[in-house]
């Protein structure tokens, strides 16, 4: 048996397992990686990468729908099934090569393809070769977490790990769960031509503000996929033209055909088989237990990612990455910060949060200012016609920023200046005294933070103070 012992041994060849494998190879550790699927993990294969290439031939599809509302006119776009796939997997393959097993051994790491194992403290078994290694990182990410529903073992299903690896688009799809995998993959299969009903057990996107999740919902509606939100899914069962699923909503039951199914109800940390005991690492149902540095009950071993959470988000998991690495390698003692972490779901329109709600401030206790900006009065967005949604930021009354939702066109991208507000303990002050280029989506941002300041500025005692200086020439 192959005997190795080296500085570092990440398990787990997705996006934050290889950050640190990356980084710690370059920085002169010898450094062991263990994937026992495919290189790039879900992210690549499975998750951020294909659903988004697929959003993106459902969104092209959606434009060309509305572009009369411009003066051109295109008419039903025409679907090719075969082509829409081989796109989703061009775009896997040209991103793969960053991610290879190749790659990474070019870069000095040794990478083991095998399950890994913890048969000690301090050494791990993957196939046939034995690792021994001064720190560990656990970087397995997760599984879909499949719902005891009566009859699912029975019927053929989709989750993300298979509904990207199909070679039709499905005619009327069911989907069970309405967090952010069932909400995207919900609009890109009716942005495609499919008939789409949304089964969530509570209100959909339960994470995200209520008020902007709302307003999304009537969107979706508005294009024709059904969600039955408070709906208890009673079983699931076969029929001659795919699948049927009972379920009782609104004191009512009813049954629902359809071709197809997906399951997106959420997600699992993947722990199984790792042999954590044996080296005396904790794991609760939600993933590794770990510290402020991201190490687990054994202090050689660090969880980072979806197997860690309490995010499950690519970029935490790069974010982790680096915590890791400053702890693991240059003994620095870094901890997590997690009042600034952002999500997307990335629907048309994006929805985005950062920091905290609402109703988390008010929970708490906290006087709060909630700030609001429409889409509707932003100049970038009335030309080209995305004025859905708007801007929401919570502050305190003294102009500190808390949190912040936006549900508009790029809401990704516009949120990023409210995570470094947060981080950065910046003021409404900045972003207000910000000067934005004309005209671009990002002024809703200024013109949100400028709102803060209105009622004052605008006020009596400003107008008495111009009307005094007046006098004076």
């Amino acid at each position: 048996m192959p005997r190795h012992c080296v500085d570092l041994c990440v398990i787990g060849a997705g996006s934050g397992g290889l950050s640190v494998a990356a980084a710690a190879a370059q920085m002169g550790a010898a450094t062991v990686l263990i994937e026992k699927g495919r290189m790039g993990g879900d992210c690549l294969n499975y998750g951020c990468v294909p659903s988004k290439s697929l959003l993106a031939a459902a969104h092209a599809a959606a434009d060309a729908r509305k572009a009369a509302r411009f003066g051109v006119d295109c008419g039903e776009p025409a679907i090719d099934d075969a082509r829409v796939y081989a796109h989703i997997r061009s775009v896997i393959a040209a991103i793969a090569p960053n991610d290879s097993a190749e790659r990474f051994e070019g870069l000095g790491a040794t990478v083991i393809r095998a399950p890994a194992r913890f048969t000690g403290p301090r050494e791990v078994e993957a196939g046939d070769h034995r690792i021994f290694a001064r720190r560990f990182v656990i970087a397995t990410g997760s599984s879909p977490l499949i719902p005891a529903v009566p009859g699912l073992e029975t019927v053929p299903f989709d989750t993300n790990e298979t509904v990207f690896e199909r070679q039709r688009l499905p005619r009327r799809l069911i989907v069970i769960g309405g967090g952010p995998i069932g909400i995207e993959m919900a609009q890109a299969h009716r942005g495609l031509g499919s008939e789409v009903t949304v089964l969530q057990k509570g209100r959909i996107l339960p994470k995200d503000d209520p008020e902007l999740t709302a307003i999304l919902g009537d969107l979706l509606a508005g294009e024709g996929i059904r969600i039955v939100e408070d709906a208890d899914v009673l079983g699931v069962e076969k029929t001659a033209s795919g699948v049927a699923a009972r379920f009782r909503a609104n004191g009512k039951e009813e049954r629902i055909e359809g071709t197809d199914l997906l399951v997106a109800a959420g997600r699992k940390a993947s722990v199984e088989g790792l042999g954590l005991e044996a080296a005396g690492i904790a794991t609760t149902p939600k993933g590794v237990t770990v510290d402020a540095r991201l190490r687990t009950t054994n202090k050689r071993v660090f969880a980072i990612g979806d197997a860690a959470g309490p995010y499950q988000f690519t970029h935490m998991a790069g974010y982790h990455a680096g915590i890791v690495i400053r702890n693991a390698l240059l003994r620095l003692p870094s901890k997590v910060d997690h009042r600034a972490v952002p999500w997307v779901t990335y629907t048309a329109p994006e929805l985005a949060h950062v920091g905290l709600s609402e109703q988390e401030v008010r929970d708490r206790g906290h006087a709060v200012r909630v700030l609001r900006w429409s889409f509707h009065e932003n100049d970038r967005a009335q030309a080209e016609r995305t004025t859905d949604g708007l801007v929401k930021v919570i502050a305190t009354p003294r102009g500190r920023v808390l949190g912040a939702s936006i549900l508009g066109a790029h809401a990704g991208d516009l949120v990023q200046t409210w995570s470094l507000s947060i981080a950065q303990k910046l003021k409404l002050s900045a972003i207000a005294g910000m000067i934005a280029p004309y005209p671009t989506l990002g002024e809703a941002n200024k013109r949100a933070a400028g709102s803060f300041y209105a009622p004052a500025l605008f006020g009596p005692k400003v107008r008495r103070l111009v009307r005094f200086l007046s006098r004076f020439g």
